[in-house]
């Protein structure tokens, strides 16, 4: 299934979506978060982002910005957004709490 998931009702779940998924915003075909992380907390988050992104098959854009952690999911040139991409997201944001918080 697409992210688009705009069915009979008219809604659009993936806009639904980005109302709980706080600070992920809409580029294109690609959700997208920056984050303001030290280079031990890129570090444990992108370990954390590559477990779950494995388990669902996804390959995350993780890049490092002048002391920002970007992530970009989804693609440019393919099937866009998908509702495993918006799971994803849901879990790096736990496991951002988590690493921030020091856990």
């Amino acid at each position: 299934m697409r992210a688009l998931w705009a069915g009979r009702s008219g809604r659009d779940y993936l806009s639904d979506a980005l109302t709980v998924l706080t600070g992920w915003s809409r580029e294109g075909r690609q959700l997208k978060r920056t984050l303001l992380l030290d280079e031990s907390q890129h570090a444990a988050l992108t370990e954390r982002i590559k477990v779950v992104a494995d388990a669902l098959h996804l390959r995350p854009e993780i890049r490092r910005l002048d002391g920002h952690t970007q992530i970009k999911l989804g693609s440019q040139e393919n099937d866009g957004i998908t509702e495993s991409d918006v799971t994803l997201a849901a879990r790096i944001e736990d496991a951002y709490r988590t690493v921030i918080s020091g856990h």
